[in-house]
């Protein structure tokens, strides 16, 4: 399958224990994902997904990190096998969303135009999840800027127009 059709939810970033579970960096604000049994799929560096099945799993407390039980791993060397490896969901399986929430992957990409002016400030190239999550606004002379994700700050987002237009404070972009 082509990548538009999958989904990154995270990130195995190391095993846990001895009996094959792997711990998650999320990327996801649904962690349902990770704690719901059912069908995931892995994707290891140039390879194709391979489907697998979550068996259980939990956040840690305090920590962004979710320990995760997929059936076919066993142990530990199976789990360290697949360090690296990117958790995936297929693009159709989104949550719904209400109005005026984002997901993350459809704001990766939009130019950023300024809401009074429409001068073009750049193209958001990361997210960053925080209290409030923050783009990253990369200028055409490769300067990044943090902008909180807030209405207020970013009051329109056209995932149509492919832009969103952002309300700039004074110091927001400046070096």
């Amino acid at each position: 399958m082509a990548d538009q059709e999958w989904i990154i939810v995270g990130k195995i970033v190391a095993a846990q224990g001895l009996k094959g579970e792997v711990r998650i960096q999320p990327s996801t604000d649904f962690p349902e994902r990770f704690e719901v049994a059912g069908q995931r799929w892995l994707r290891m560096q140039n390879q194709a997904p391979q489907s697998v099945e979550l068996a259980r799993g939990r956040m840690i407390p305090g920590k962004n990190i979710f320990v995760v039980k997929f059936e076919h791993i066993q142990d530990r060397n199976q789990a360290e096998a697949v360090k690296g490896a990117e958790v995936l969901v297929r693009a159709g399986d989104r949550p719904q969303l209400e109005a005026g929430e984002f997901h993350v992957a459809d704001l990766m990409g939009l130019e950023a135009f300024d809401a009074k002016t429409q001068e073009k400030l750049g193209i958001v190239t990361e997210i960053f999840a925080a209290g409030q999550d923050v783009l990253q606004i990369t200028n055409d002379q490769k300067k990044n800027y943090l902008v909180p994700f807030v209405e207020e700050i970013v009051p329109t987002v056209d995932l149509i127009e492919n832009r969103l237009e952002i309300n700039v404070l004074p110091g927001l972009f400046t070096d």
